[in-house]
């Protein structure tokens, strides 16, 4: 397993801002996204996928975030009359991906509502088709307010998709109210995982407030053979009230218990 920092951990930051950050915290690699001021450039990417790629200079990235549409409300994977827009969209993001040398984009699921649910395994198996084309793996992430709002629903979900993985934060699911052994049955499906402390209401919590098992969870990683990127994922946005907390005090005594568990760079 190696180590590595989101982005939009630094929204002030634009995006070489941002990697120079990571760079002098240690890290060697940097999710990234279509957030805050280290966003991507959205159609950049859309429109000349290996233009965009090569515009990223030295860094290397862990994983890619992308949104169809311009925010988690617009987000229309579980939408089937944009589903034609959303494969032709995801091709390019996947030949930037490729390109970029980074192995996993993840999506978010959709919420429900009325056939959500089928909806979103069809499309959703388009993707991943349109993924291992192009030698990438898609991951799905499980939120708060999504579609995929329980480890069973996730369980579901992944036995309709064949070949999709998870991009893992255990911290949604603790927030909604999971114990930490409930919410393991999904490790062996993580593609990337997100690390931060959360506790029950919380999505997120200072370093001595939260109740996961960090080094339990990383031993559990290691036991069902992950060997993919823990991304620190500490935030300052107003989603779920995470305003609060000093990212980088947070996102370098993670990386130190981290290190102490015999994660690597």
């Amino acid at each position: 397993m190696k180590l590595c920092v989101t982005s939009w951990s630094f929204p002030a930051c634009n995006l070489f801002e941002a990697w120079g950050v990571a760079r002098a915290l240690g890290f060697r690699a940097m999710d990234l996204g279509l957030l805050h001021g280290a966003a991507l450039d959205r159609t950049r990417i859309t429109s000349d996928p290996i233009s965009a790629s090569a515009s990223l200079s030295d860094i290397t990235a862990s994983n890619l975030y992308w949104l169809f549409g311009h925010d988690i409300v617009e987000n229309a994977v579980s939408d089937p009359n944009a589903a034609a827009r959303n494969e032709a969209e995801f091709a390019s993001v996947c030949a930037f991906a490729k390109a970029a040398g980074c192995p996993t984009v993840f999506v978010l699921p959709g919420v429900s509502g009325a056939g959500a649910f089928a909806a979103t395994a069809k499309a959703l198996r388009g993707l991943v088709r349109i993924a291992e084309a192009h030698g990438v793996q898609l991951t799905v992430e499980p939120h708060i307010g999504g579609l995929l709002a329980s480890p069973t629903a996730t369980l579901d979900m992944l036995r309709e998709v064949p070949g999709l993985k998870l991009a893992l934060d255990y911290a949604h699911f603790v927030c909604m109210g999971f114990r930490q052994s409930e919410i393991d049955v999904l490790a062996p499906h993580a593609g990337h995982v997100h690390m931060r402390q959360a506790r029950p209401g919380a999505l997120q919590a200072k370093w001595g407030e939260g109740v996961l098992d960090v080094t339990a969870m990383v031993g559990l990683l290691r036991d069902v053979g992950y060997d993919g990127y823990l991304a620190i994922e500490y935030v300052h946005q107003g989603y779920m009230n995470t305003l609060f907390d000093d990212v980088l005090t947070e996102t370098i005594r993670m990386r130190d218990h981290l290190l102490n568990c015999g994660v690597g760079h």
